[in-house]
């Protein structure tokens, strides 16, 4: 078998079988490709299934030679990882050359958040005399209020939205659904824009249920949320790299600040793991021991 009949019936089990996005099927090729780019497999005679675990240690030296950073790498070795299993899985191989390989230690590193205060700053900088103003107050406010993904918030369809009793209905990774409660202030902007401003949009056809619409009429992009944010933060005067997804993480911050406990903000959040979650309580920590700091008479 070659490398090229195996990588597309490996395409095909990513995205039959594992019912994976384009983004996410795409994401684990490259990383097959890249140790195929390694191991020149110009050679027809090439066989992935030939691959030794010295062969893919040799290939791991090589990527932090590049100059390749822990994290890519970790993620390259992960899609190598999957690929083989997946031949393991169809009883290609026998043994999984990749079971030994192990991938680079990676400090965890603490996710950007913004103060409530910087929160309070960015929403008050919105001039809601516009369409677009009232639009962006309802994005941002949804971010903040439930913690969404970007790619969460431009899912979002009308009959998503339970105002009634306070939930989004969110599709998150792997098509997973959850409910997420969505505070009185967001679902207020939401009411707003969507009563507003969005029965005024000429809507194309086939982005009908979508909530957030530019102004021809079609879904949101993902680069026009972050062009949205870059200008927010900008005209706030707020001196620190903001993306959509910064809102997230202070979403989960201020919540854990606040006492929440963590298995909620886990399901909130749509982390499988716990463990994914237990990143802001360094935050939390980091916070507590500022307090001690500032206000303990014998700090």
């Amino acid at each position: 078998m070659t490398w090229t009949e195996s990588i597309e019936q490996f395409k095909h089990f990513l995205q039959l079988e594992r019912s994976m996005s384009i983004h996410s099927v795409s994401a684990y090729l490259s990383d097959v490709n890249k140790l195929t780019q390694y191991l020149d497999t110009d050679n027809q005679e090439s066989s992935p299934l030939k691959v030794s675990n010295s062969e893919l240690q040799a290939f791991i030296e090589y990527l932090g030679e590049m100059g390749i950073a822990s994290g890519s790498q970790a993620r390259i070795i992960s899609g190598v990882k999957a690929f083989y299993r997946f031949l393991l899985f169809e009883d290609l191989i026998e043994q999984d050359p990749t079971t030994l390989l192990e991938s680079p230690k990676l400090g965890r590193k603490l996710p950007d958040t913004l103060s409530v205060v910087e929160i309070d700053l960015l929403l008050n900088s919105i001039d809601h005399s516009t369409s677009e103003g009232t639009r962006n107050r309802a994005i941002i406010e949804t971010l903040y209020s439930s913690g969404l993904r970007v790619s969460e918030l431009l899912s979002l369809k009308l009959s998503n939205i339970h105002a009634d009793i306070g939930f989004l209905q969110v599709l998150g990774k792997g098509n997973k659904q959850r409910l997420v409660p969505i505070g009185s202030s967001a679902l207020k902007y939401l009411d707003i824009y969507i009563t507003q401003v969005r029965t005024r949009i000429s809507i194309k056809q086939g982005h009908e249920h979508a909530v957030f619409l530019n102004r021809r009429g079609t879904t949101l992009s993902r680069t026009s949320v972050f062009n949205i944010v870059k200008l927010l933060v900008s005209s706030a005067g707020i001196n620190k790299t903001v993306s959509p997804h910064t809102f997230r993480h202070s979403f989960a911050t201020h919540l854990l600040e606040g006492g929440a406990d963590l298995r909620a903000v886990q399901q909130m959040l749509g982390h499988e793991s716990i463990t994914t979650t237990e990143i802001y309580t360094h935050l939390d920590r980091d916070y507590l021991r500022q307090v001690i700091t500032e206000f303990h008479p014998r700090s």
